[in-house]
């Protein structure tokens, strides 16, 4: 880690905010004051519940601006790469949209999450501690991406647009335009939403030994995405159905030139990429507000084309498909009762069913199919200051399937995976939570795809393996929380039968594989806490009298966590993780934003030693709103400092794997809301994610 960097961003950070409160500190305190009559009706940044954490996306410049990849990537405690994934505080995250499954991974949910305007999305979902409520696949941790919410009674529309420009050799463009419409009358609701998005993108990518280069290559991509989203709701009394389709389409294509020992190549890959997804609910509702019964059909299909041809020959050297469908049939009910000071039961039952299929060259090398079944009840009671849960699952999972050659190894599994939480409200905004919780992890179909669908060359090649096996893992979890902001915990996840990825010797060079290693354990210590500029110009005793809200204020939050990785066969060592984030109010209600991303080198996630710091990346934003507050724009340079690069060392070689993208790029994104001239008209929760109850939880 270059300390020259650290030194240079603390100083911008702390200058420009500690100037900002010296110049306006009496004008600020009486803004603040006057923006406290309206702080119940805003939604917080940050917000730290006992199951999950909640990221706002809406009114943070910093995060909506760009593509949701670019966004996600700047949570703190958040872990997005090729070779890890994606992690939250050292937990695999199973990825869901508006409350379902998106059942992608790997490079082609990196390409999606790249491909989708953050400007689109209201609010980011951790669930850290997934109960009997959510399957027992989830394996430990979930994030669910919930659309943006939007005016709903009677027609109101918000536009929304932004344009990015980097310059790494040749100049590269993105651009993304993206409409919500909605309506209401007394028969049925409707909401669409769609867009589209165009960007430009560069990436380097080494393989080397000691004095021995493998690979290098230089890859120029283009990407075109477009979606839509609809969502229909019809009310019956207090009933209610709902109907949701939603599409997407990806087109990347990819000029590569690459090189290294024994071969030189020009070659072009082409990924065509559709998504279909279709969801039936039914909510049945009683006069008994927490009284509830939900069916819920869907049905989700993945279709894949992938190719790569050499330049000028147009040679075909891979040719790969997949088609991938998933069924789901989910009923949950709940119902209080009186147990102690208040309790709630809950029961439900899930079936589900996944269809795989992949091809070479048109030959169909991989039949793959799964079933589960599932039922589960939870309870949830509350004693003076005490709150508990405990509840379980019973699961039962049949896999089978066949390659060109021979039949899967068949797996049939019955399962009890409890879980239990206590809960001590200390005071109101402030409690100490235990939670243990056993899951399971299937296999994901980017794993098991015996097929290539990345860029390989005769010395670097990408392996699937269709014999992977589900992983059981063991979660335990403490954590204090206090006014949402601040928070210290520790959480440990015993992984038996883990399936991993890894960077092998090959005989031609390396080979990236998957496979189950017996057990993995990871360690992860967390805090976050904010620190109000008016500390150094009001001093600790008038900032802790002050009563303040932290979204109204100039403030810097500190975000630190460690992990270590531990493996029988690795010599293992911890890494920590750093995100600071600094927001100031300039004047002319100018925000300004700023965000920095480090870690340690050294440490080892998994089978990959960090030899350079993860992440690192300087970010700023500017923003303003206008019109009565319908019009949003900012302005965001990313990675300004360009050093956003990945160095991993492939544990047990002496291969290095080295990517660098182009990073550094600056913006602008707009939101409009087209004013309605109906007066009645409010916003509510939409009807693209609208689930199982009212509250904040979308996954029921």
């Amino acid at each position: 880690m270059k300390s020259s960097t650290i030194y240079l961003v603390t100083f911008l950070l702390l200058f420009i905010s500690v100037k900002a409160q010296e110049t306006s500190s009496k004008d600020s305190i009486k803004t603040t004051e006057l923006k406290e009559v309206v702080v119940g009706v805003k939604k917080k940044a940050i917000e730290q519940k006992a199951d999950r954490t909640i990221f706002d996306f809406t009114d943070q410049p910093h995060l909506n601006s760009g593509s949701l990849l670019e966004g996600l990537k700047k949570l703190p405690g958040l872990i997005i790469s090729d070779v890890a994934g994606m992690l939250y505080q050292g937990k695999q995250l199973e990825v869901y949209m508006d409350g379902r499954p998106l059942n992608i991974y790997s490079n082609e949910l990196n390409s999606y999450l790249e491909s989708l305007p953050a400007n689109a999305v209201e609010k980011i979902e951790i669930i850290t501690q997934p109960g009997a409520e959510y399957p027992a696949t989830s394996g430990g941790a979930i994030i669910n991406i919930v659309s943006s919410r939007n005016a709903k009674n009677y027609l109101s529309a918000t536009y929304s647009n932004g344009y990015s420009y980097t310059k790494y050799d040749n100049s590269r463009h993105r651009f993304n335009n993206s409409i919500l419409v909605s309506a209401k009358n007394n028969l049925f609701g409707w909401q669409i939403q769609a867009g589209q998005n165009y960007n430009e993108g560069y990436l380097r990518s080494n393989f080397y030994k000691p004095n021995l280069l493998l690979s290098q290559s230089v890859s120029d991509r283009k990407n075109r995405f477009y979606f839509i989203k609809s969502g229909v709701t019809f009310d019956f009394k207090q009933d209610r159905l709902l109907l949701n389709y939603d599409f997407s389409t990806n087109s990347n294509t990819a000029y590569v030139d690459a090189n290294g020992l024994g071969f030189v190549s020009a070659d072009k890959s082409k990924t065509q990429t559709n998504r279909n997804n279709l969801m039936l609910t039914y909510q049945k509702r009683f006069n008994n507000s927490r009284k509830k019964l939900d069916f819920r059909v869907n049905y989700n299909n993945n279709v894949n084309d992938f190719n790569l041809t050499a330049i000028p020959s147009g040679l075909t050297g891979l040719q790969s498909d997949f088609n991938q469908s998933f069924y789901q049939f989910k009923t949950d009910y709940s119902q209080d009762f009186k147990f102690l000071d208040d309790a709630k039961f809950s029961v439900g039952v899930l079936a589900d069913k996944l269809d795989f299929e992949t091809s070479s060259f048109s030959v169909r090398n991989l039949d793959y199919w799964r079933t589960t079944f599932s039922g589960y009840t939870e309870f949830n009671t509350s004693y003076k200051k005490f709150d508990f849960i405990v509840g379980g699952r019973f699961e039962s999972y049949t896999i089978e399937g066949k390659t060109e050659s021979a039949a899967l190894i068949p797996f049939d599994l019955t399962r009890f995976f409890p879980n239990a939480s206590i809960q001590y409200n200390i005071m109101p905004q402030v409690f100490f939570n235990v939670n243990y919780n056993k899951k399971i992890s299937l296999p994901n179909t980017s794993a098991l795809n015996p097929n290539n669908t990345n860029y390989q060359n005769p010395n670097v090649s990408y392996e699937g393996n269709p014999n992977l096996e589900p992983t059981i893992f063991d979660n335990y979890e403490v954590k204090i929380s206090a006014f949402d902001y601040f928070f210290i915990g520790y959480s440990k996840s015993d992984a038996n039968n883990k399936v991993v990825s890894r960077v092998v010797d090959a005989p031609n060079g390396v080979s990236s594989i998957s496979l189950n290693i017996p057990k993995l354990t990871v360690h992860n210590f967390n805090f976050g806490i904010p620190v109000p500029y008016m500390l150094f110009t009001k001093g600790l005793k008038e900032t802790l009298s002050f009563n303040f809200n932290p979204d109204e204020i100039n403030f810097l939050y500190i975000y630190v966590s460690n992990q270590k990785h531990i493996l029988d066969d690795v010599d293992y060592k911890g890494f920590w993780n750093f995100n600071l984030m600094s927001q100031v109010q300039l004047p002319s209600n100018i925000k300004f934003t700023a965000t920095y991303n480090t870690s340690t080198t050294g440490g080892n996630y998994q089978y990959y030693e960090m030899r350079e710091p993860f992440g690192q990346q300087f970010d700023v934003s500017f923003a303003k709103k206008f019109l009565s507050d319908n019009l949003s724009i900012s302005l965001y340079v990313n990675d300004l400092f360009n050093t956003n690069r990945q160095e991993l060392g492939a544990i047990g070689t002496d291969v290095i794997f080295e990517t660098k993208s182009d990073s550094r790029r600056i913006g602008f994104s707009l939101n409009y809301k087209i004013p309605t001239k109906n007066k009645l008209a409010k916003e509510e929760g939409n009807i693209l994610n609208k689930e199982k109850s009212d509250e904040d939880s979308l996954i029921k």
